[in-house]
């Protein structure tokens, strides 16, 4: 129920800021609320909604200035993250990251948004792992959280898509050459553009999802 659910807002069927209750959850789905209840203080712990006493539950809604704020932490941890890539990762590691981002290959290539969001993901994290501080891995994982409701959105095109493969095949090339101001700047780049371009797009494609949500089937 859990994970139904938060596929739900992160695709916003639910949509932000719309009211639910227990009991249309639990008519929807056909169970008990004894299960919904639980999914939902699962997903208020995580932040995705807000319960209110006698009122219901709302889907959190999304903070521009929230969010840019998250990107500005992400830059800095991100760098932090290549310098210690850059210092410990091994080179075997290295190649096997590039290979797996490789543009001209795409192994592991998936169109579908949340498939995209979790496979780029992992590679800021596996960075941070490879530097050998897994407390900045944490850190990078618990940003993540909070950006991946519009990061969907930024993985909707073959271009985008593309354009991911190639940042990241030649972050790696400069971590393999421990060129550490190269590899922070390509990441700077490549934090702003994907900032840039889920803001641009939550505010289009929000308004054509509002129709879909579930409040309003």
């Amino acid at each position: 129920m859990y994970v139904q659910l938060r596929e739900m807002i992160l695709s916003f069927e639910l949509y932000p800021g719309i009211r639910v209750t227990e009991t249309e959850l639990a008519e929807y789905f056909g169970v008990s609320r004894t299960p919904v209840r639980e999914a939902l203080q699962r997903l208020e712990q995580d932040a995705y909604l807000i319960i209110r006493p006698k009122q219901g539950c709302f889907i959190r809604q999304l903070d521009i200035a929230e969010l840019g704020q998250y990107y500005e932490i992400r830059q800095d941890l991100e760098a932090l993250s290549l310098r210690f890539a850059c210092e410990n990762m091994p080179d075997r590691n290295l190649r096997e990251l590039g290979k797996a981002w490789d543009p001209e290959i795409q192994p592991g290539r998936s169109d579908e948004p949340g498939e995209m969001v979790a496979r780029e993901e992992s590679f800021h994290v596996a960075l941070a792992e490879g530097g050998g501080n897994a407390v900045l891995a944490n850190y990078l994982k618990d940003i993540n959280s909070h950006i991946r409701v519009v990061r969907r959105l930024d993985f909707t095109s073959g271009e985008r898509i593309d354009r991911t493969y190639a940042e990241h095949h030649d972050l790696v090339q400069c971590l393999l050459r421990r060129d550490l101001p190269a590899a922070q700047t390509l990441m700077r780049e490549h934090i702003a553009q994907s900032e840039s371009f889920a803001k641009s797009l939550t505010l289009h494609q929000l308004a054509q999802r509002r129709n879909s949500s579930f409040g309003q089937l």
